[in-house]
């Protein structure tokens, strides 16, 4: 015998208790995505206005410009350098070598936002990008392991979004 929609939720009854559970978290995922999207749409826009030349580098979408913006503040003069911003990034190198072996790890302070930004881009240009590929490659045979390797990408897109973003500032400023 199936029950009426109307009819309430036994709670003795797990099978009924745990369906209606999923329901509603169905309605809740969806009305959620829904909500993302529509404030995606009005913020790509804004974005794209505000840093235009961040916006365009290889990698970087509206949700990662929007976060580099954000760690970069609206205080840009503190950003005296590419270094600087490793540094709020979590991208900066640190050594953190034992012994014989010789290696470098991410500074672990900054804003924590801004490196998984980094780690977003670097992603995208491993599996897109064919000079970072061959980079990736390059690294390889000189022993680096996948976690260095991207330790190292991270550096090196810090400089380009550095770039971008001083210019951006720039063109903002009257």
């Amino acid at each position: 015998m199936r029950r009426a929609h109307h009819e309430p939720v036994r709670p003795h009854d797990p099978e009924r208790a745990t369906a209606a559970a999923l329901v509603g978290l169905g309605r809740r995922a969806t009305v959620l995505t829904e909500e993302i999207t529509t404030l995606d749409r009005h913020l790509a826009p804004l974005v794209r206005q505000a840093a235009p030349r961040t916006s365009a580098l290889f990698g970087v979408g509206t949700d990662v410009a929007a976060q580099l913006l954000t760690t970069a503040g609206d205080n840009p003069d503190r950003l005296r350098s590419e270094a600087a911003l490793a540094h709020l990034c979590g991208a900066a190198p640190i050594p953190a070598s034992s012994g014989r072996v010789r290696r470098h790890r991410l500074h672990r302070g900054g804003d924590r936002g801004a490196n998984p930004a980094l780690h977003t881009i670097a992603l995208c240009r491993l599996r897109y990008d064919p000079r970072t590929r061959a980079y990736q490659q390059r690294r390889i045979t000189e022993g680096l392991n996948k976690q260095e390797i991207l330790r190292c990408l991270k550096r090196y897109i810090v400089r380009d979004v550095y770039t971008a973003l001083r210019a951006d500032f720039t063109a903002l400023t009257p």
